[in-house]
């Protein structure tokens, strides 16, 4: 795994705080950004919403590697789109962060990392592209329903990600 892994996952646990269970969120009870459907499956069984809040700082790096930052492909992404991409993954899902991109490089929106999405996003410059990415996610954010009880926040969150993203670009070079 490539060194900005951990800033990445910094910045994610920034913007995913602690506990939160708010009855609008379809992602339901959630500590530090991991669902309790993500944490059953990462267990292999239920767990309560106790167990989710003692979630342990081990627990937290395996899930956001491996559920994460890996199969959003984050490894063979440039820096600083890598924790772009990743902060999507995170909050929005793996999916949902490849159809950004893609629609980001302006390919064919499939909701996979592939090789092609691959080439055109390190064919870019990645200052571009972390631009690109992070207008493409205020445009999806702004189209949720949602967006009227959450929206302040995703903003502000793109708005911070996209700053970071520069900052973990910068700091590799």
């Amino acid at each position: 795994m490539r060194s900005t892994f951990p800033e990445a996952l910094q910045m994610v646990l920034k913007h995913e705080g602690g506990w939160a269970d708010h009855p609008a969120d379809p992602g339901g009870a959630t500590m530090k950004g991991v669902t309790l459907q993500t944490f059953n499956a990462f267990l292999g069984r239920e767990a309560s919403k106790d167990e989710l809040r003692a979630i342990t700082d081990k627990q937290l790096h395996d899930i956001y590697s491996q559920n994460y930052w890996a199969k959003a492909r984050c490894d063979e992404l440039p820096v600083g789109v890598d924790a772009s991409v990743f902060d999507v993954a995170v909050n929005s899902g793996s999916s949902r962060a490849a159809k950004l991109l893609q629609a980001s490089l302006g390919l064919e929106v499939d909701g996979i990392i592939g090789a092609k999405t691959l080439g055109a996003a390190n064919a870019v410059a990645p200052a571009e592209l972390i631009a690109r990415f992070a207008e493409a996610r205020r445009s999806f954010y702004r189209k949720l329903a949602t967006f009227p009880i959450f929206g302040k926040g995703w903003l502000r969150r793109v708005d911070e990600v996209e700053a970071q993203a520069y900052a973990i670009l910068t700091a590799n070079r």
